[in-house]
């Protein structure tokens, strides 16, 4: 859980380890704890993936200590008594629930500040740093992460630490370590930032509220060189398009159990135009379709998460360009197949 959720890389070991831990959940063979937190998130342990394990149990783990105390998810995963287990993994869901809903607040708020300084996303600047004293630290990083996704820009989002003190979570795109450019920025202007930690992709940081600006101005020159030295972010490389006659769901099946992927070990990209069936929004954000393959004629389901909803559904896009990870999606009892969409993009 721990390898998948941090995002390690998975390397030789690190699948072996990940896919022998996914082999003794699906048997049955964990903690009661894991057990209750997949009764509670409604995911069966038989068909468990390390998309599960980052995406269902991380978060819920992860929510105690960004909204109460990080001990309430040690505890679940060491306690013995299967009903205590459940009773601890409800509460965790609880405080995800809640989670979710200050980090949707926050985006929100986020954005209406981006959009009041006019930030186009089509021509985003070389680096997004927020900062408001109403911010949650224990979503920052999320909202980091969200605005990083949809800007394609390194974020830095920043909450209130204590009076003079101010907090700040980090994510960057591929080719920009967001550590060495803390360092890059702290050995420049000494004393510019109070501490700092992190890896490649996520950093975390703390700074006196009067030197916000002069570390954005710091930080955005610093990143803008990086920029320079990389392909533009928005490419997106694929594996290609796939044939009507293998995007299918044996294919599906073949490459979930080529699993488990992840950091380092990313699952096959591939690109494709169809038309657009049906669109609409379930779980508030995120983008169910229908879509056809324009030469077979061929339907398939796919979403697209955290959508963004000022922009989908449009009915009047009839025809998209997506890039897509294949997936096997199961309800009652059947399995079908279903594209897991990266990227959207209207073409008519």
């Amino acid at each position: 859980v721990g390898t998948v959720a941090d995002v390690v890389p998975l390397d030789q070991n690190n699948r072996i380890l990940v896919h022998q831990g996914l082999q003794r959940i699906r048997a049955g063979q964990c903690r009661p704890g894991i057990t209750a937190l997949l009764d509670v998130a409604q995911r069966h342990a038989s068909r468990l993936t390390a998309t599960d394990l980052g995406f269902v149990i991380g978060p819920r783990l992860n929510a105690a200590g960004r909204l109460d105390d990080m001990a309430a998810g040690i505890e679940c995963l060491l306690c013995s008594d299967t009903m205590e287990a459940r009773a601890r993994a409800t509460e965790l869901d609880r405080l995800n629930q809640q989670r979710r809903t200050i980090e949707q607040e926050m985006k929100q708020q986020a954005q209406e500040t981006l959009a009041s300084v006019q930030l186009d996303s089509s021509a985003p600047p070389d680096a997004i740093v927020l900062f408001d004293e109403h911010f949650h630290q224990g979503v920052i990083g999320i909202v980091a992460g969200r605005l990083k996704d949809e800007y394609k820009r390194p974020t830095i989002v920043f909450a209130k630490q204590d009076d003079e003190t101010i907090k700040g979570s980090a994510r960057s795109i591929a080719g920009v370590h967001i550590r060495d450019i803390l360092e890059a920025v702290s050995t420049a202007q000494p004393g510019l930032i109070d501490k700092f930690g992190g890896h490649a992709a996520a950093a975390g940081l703390s700074i006196q509220t009067a030197n916000l600006s002069a570390f954005t101005a710091a930080f955005t020159s610093h990143v803008k060189a990086a920029l320079a030295d990389i392909d533009d972010p928005n490419i997106i490389l694929s594996d290609g398009e796939l044939e009507p006659h293998i995007l299918n769901l044996p294919t599906a099946q073949v490459l979930r159990q080529a699993g488990p992927f992840g950091q380092g070990f990313q699952p096959p990209l591939f690109d494709g135009t169809f038309k657009l069936i049906q669109q609409r929004i379930v779980g508030e954000r995120h983008l169910k379709m229908v879509l056809a393959h324009p030469d077979s004629g061929e339907e398939f389901d796919a979403i697209a998460f955290n959508i963004a909803s000022d922009v989908w559904p449009d009915p009047n896009v009839k025809q998209v360009q997506l890039a897509y990870q294949l997936d096997v999606n199961y309800y009652r009892g059947r399995e079908s197949l279903q594209l897991l969409v990266e990227a959207l993009a209207p073409l008519a």
